[in-house]
């Protein structure tokens, strides 16, 4: 009589293991692929007086910024070097000014003049891109 019980629970305990473990499983898969790492690489490299920064990056999708404290009148100068990919750009302000936006970047050298003193937010946007962006 012992013995009749425990197999009964243990076959309920092997009939509600897949139950179980099918909803647990499911939910691991989904938090792993959520978890998953920007594709590629991207150094950024602050000028040591704090007046611009080098972005290099191989392969590299994701979104990066840097920000740069910057006066009325002060001019931005903006090399890109791309090789491979798509690059985008953005300029803004934190009162909301946008001196700069730009897509698909090639390979040039420009600048952009900010028309407030203010602390501005240079984010870059790779798509697979392989190159160098510098601003000072």
């Amino acid at each position: 009589m012992l013995f009749r019980k425990q197999s009964g629970r243990i076959r309920r305990i092997q009939n509600m293991h897949p139950i179980i473990f099918l909803p647990l499983l499911i939910a691991i898969i989904i938090a792993i692929s959520a978890c998953s790492a920007p594709k590629g690489s991207i150094v950024i490299l602050e000028n040591p007086n704090g007046t611009g920064f080098t972005m290099d990056f191989k392969k590299w999708s994701s979104k990066s910024k840097c920000e740069l404290s910057l006066n009325k009148g002060d001019v931005l100068q903006i090399e890109v070097f791309r090789e491979d990919g798509e690059i985008a750009l953005m300029v803004s302000g934190n009162s909301g000014s946008e001196p700069y936006t730009g897509n698909n970047l090639k390979s040039g050298l420009f600048t952009v003049t900010v028309s407030e003193t203010d602390k501005y937010d240079i984010q870059i946007t790779g798509k697979d891109a392989t190159g160098k962006v510098m601003v000072k």
